[in-house]
Formats: C-alpha cells, sequence, structure tokens
C-alpha cells in the first residue's frame, strides 16, 4: 500500500518543477493530486500471514506451492499476537493486509488487528463470510481465478484433495451487496472467453472488481506474445464496457498484463513491496527506486520477516497490488505533461477505492 520512500519527492528542479507547472494550470488536477497524495502520505502498511492454514488447496497457490506453510510454525496464542501487534504499531505501522493460508478461519486474529490499526483488510477465497457485525470498516478482497468453470477447476479443491463445485457462486452470495467486498480477478490466457460474463455476475451482486495477471505460458512459449495480446485487448475492452464495476485503471490493466510502463520494466530493482527488515535488500533499499517505508510481511510465528508481499520469486511477478503499489510510488514518471500526471491521479484514485476504509471508497463519496 503505497507511499513511498526513495525519490519521489518533488525537488526544485527537474520533475518537481514540471509538477508544479503542471497542477498551476489546472486547479481541479492540483485538488486531486494533492487529495490522493495527502492520503497516501498517512499509510503506513505491512502484510501478516495470519495463520498457515487453509481451507482450499488452489492449484498454483504460491503460499502451498512453495511450503511457506512447513517454513514457520504458527503461533495461535492472543496474548502474543496483542503483543506483537503493539510493537507493530509502535514502529509506526497503521495498514494491515491479513492474508494466509485463510484469515476467516480466525477471526478471532482479525479482531486484533482490528481494534489496533487504523485500517485493515483481509485477502479470503471467499468460501467463508466476514462476519459484518464488529467488522464493519473492513476491507473484503475476494480472490478469483480465470473465471467461468476454470475457477473451480483451479481452486476448489479441499485440503484432502476433494474437488466441488460453485466456489464463485458461494463467494458472490456470502458478500451480496457488501460494501467491503470487492474481487482480485487472475485473469489469464485460457480464460478469455469468461471475463465479461464474470464481470457481469460481479455486478450483478453488488461488488466490483479489480483484475490480476496469472499467465498460462512461459515468456519464451511462441504462443505467450499473441495471447497476452488477445487478453489485453478482452481485458480492456470489458473494463471499457463496466467502468463502474472493473475498477482498475487501463493503464494498470496494460502494465499488469504486459509488465512494462512507458519508462521501464517490472522487476525486482524497482519493486517497491519488499520487507525493510531483510539485510538481503540492503543493495535494493539504496538503488535509488522507491520503497515502502516500514513494509514488511510477516510469517504466522510472529517472529520471521519473509522475503516480500508474495512468493519471493520476482522472475515471474505480476502481484496486483506490488504493481500497483511500484506505480503508485512513481508519480515522478508522470510528471513530464499534464495528461500523463492526470492519469497518475486517476490510477492512485482507482488504486485507493478498492478499500473500503478509505475515502476514495465510491460508498465514502463527499466524505474527503
Amino acid at each position: 500500500m503505497p507511499s513511498a520512500r526513495g525519490n519521489a519527492a518533488p525537488g526544485l528542479t527537474g520533475w518537481g518543477q514540471r509538477l508544479r507547472e503542471s497542477l498551476a494550470a489546472d486547479p481541479e488536477l492540483e485538488a486531486r493530486f494533492n487529495a490522493v497524495r495527502q492520503f497516501s502520505a498517512g499509510i503506513r502498511s505491512s502484510e501478516y500471514h495470519l495463520t498457515n492454514a487453509c481451507n482450499l488447496r488452489c492449484k498454483g497457490c504460491w503460499f502451498f506451492t512453495y511450503e511457506f506453510e512447513k517454513s514457520t510454525k504458527e503461533n495461535t496464542s492472543l496474548d502474543d499476537l496483542r503483543a506483537f501487534v503493539r510493537a507493530e504499531v509502535g514502529r509506526g505501522v497503521n495498514t494491515a493486509l491479513l492474508i494466509g493460508g485463510e484469515p476467516t478461519l480466525v477471526m478471532d486474529r482479525i479482531a486484533v488487528y482490528r481494534d489496533a490499526m487504523d485500517y485493515v483488510t483481509i485477502s479470503t477465497n471467499g468460501l467463508k463470510p466476514l462476519p459484518l457485525e464488529g467488522f464493519e470498516d473492513l476491507t473484503v478482497a475476494i480472490s478469483l481465478f480465470g473465471g467461468g468453470p476454470l475457477d473451480d477447476e483451479l481452486r476448489a479443491i479441499r485440503p484432502g484433495g476433494r474437488r466441488f463445485t460453485d466456489l464463485f457462486e458461494t463467494a458472490l452470495e456470502n458478500y451480496r451487496d457488501d460494501p467491503r467486498a470487492g474481487y482480485i480477478y487472475a485473469l489469464t490466457e485460457k480464460g478469455i472467453d469468461y471475463i465479461e460474463d464474470t464481470v457481469r455476475r460481479i455486478r450483478a451482486h453488488g461488488s466490483r472488481v479489480h483484475f490480476n495477471f496469472y499467465s498460462s505460458y512461459d515468456t519464451d512459449d511462441p504462443l505467450y506474445a499473441e495471447r497476452t495480446r488477445e487478453l489485453l485487448v478482452e481485458a480492456l475492452r470489458v473494463q471499457a464496457a463496466y467502468p463502474e464495476t472493473v475498477i482498475s485503471h487501463p493503464y494498470s490493466i496494460e502494465v499488469m498484463i504486459t509488465g512494462r510502463s512507458h519508462w521501464g520494466e517490472f522487476g525486482y530493482d524497482v519493486c517497491p513491496s519488499i520487507s525493510s527488515g531483510l539485510p538481503a535488500h540492503h543493495d535494493r533499499a539504496r538503488n535509488g527506486n522507491p520503497v515502502l517505508p516500514k513494509f514488511n510481511t510477516w510469517a504466522a510465528d510472529l517472529e520471521t520477516v519473509q522475503f516480500c508481499c508474495t512468493s519471493g520469486h520476482c522472475e515471474s511477478c505480476r502481484d496486483s497490488q506490488a504493481v500497483f503499489s511500484w506505480l503508485m510510488v512513481s508519480p515522478h514518471r508522470f510528471a513530464d505533461s499534464p495528461e500523463l500526471l492526470w492519469t497518475w491521479v486517476k490510477l492512485a484514485e482507482s488504486y485507493w477505492s478498492q478499500f473500503y476504509w478509505s475515502p476514495f471508497h465510491p460508498a465514502r463519496a463527499g466524505q474527503r
């Protein structure tokens, strides 16, 4: 969740001067730019593996594929967790992203973060609903993979291997018309034909969706470029057809799928979502590219700092939060023209609009 440390502060010359000139010439641009920058500046986030347990065994899940559940022993003590969260707040963190395993299996642990942090988001498979009572202001990010029958094929698998059906339908019903909820939809080339219908179903149940990306092809596969282009065209078409439902900005969709922005490629050397507490990132944190201040990803043992916000396998990473964070901490890359600066402002507004606790969420319209 972006608030940068690095070279993203405007100076008196160069991009800082261009920024000031663009803002001075357009009062609306200035007001909206300042609003997102001010809100972002107050966010200090970290990510927490709340549990090693999950009620699914999704194909391709990085947590179980890379055996994160075996690498640390889960601490189940609520007293230890309260002390840990107090220490995190003391470290300056005010925003928690709770992942797993599956966070809804341990509601009492979610409550500890709710009581201590200003802003809390859970990442869930949607199989078990988060109650509204007591968790009114949390954001619920529901995973969705491929769309159509692909979602059950890839995700509707119990820990023992037993398959079931209608996982997506279950999530839709669990969070029908729930303003806290939104879907993180991993698009894939094999699911191109399912994108529009999936978005329609999300809209019909009163929710919104943010696009993620998972490629079915190795980048050396001769079909990779062709199928990726087809996916990008369809994703952009659906976003344009359902702009109130698909909250991803067209620019972010293109960067997510291609891995390229107008100034460079996404990768470890520019990813800001690395754990600040790891000595392994010493050189990366000092290479001139912004990082998220105070950001760590903590294992469920409450002691181990993980490599980054996801698996640590950077060569194929398109994690939506990591890519979006890269864009959000890079306003200096958009300062060359008012048109580019407007793109960055709308990117930032779309990013923050996915969080129910954010003043940019449509349910909070008029509160900022």
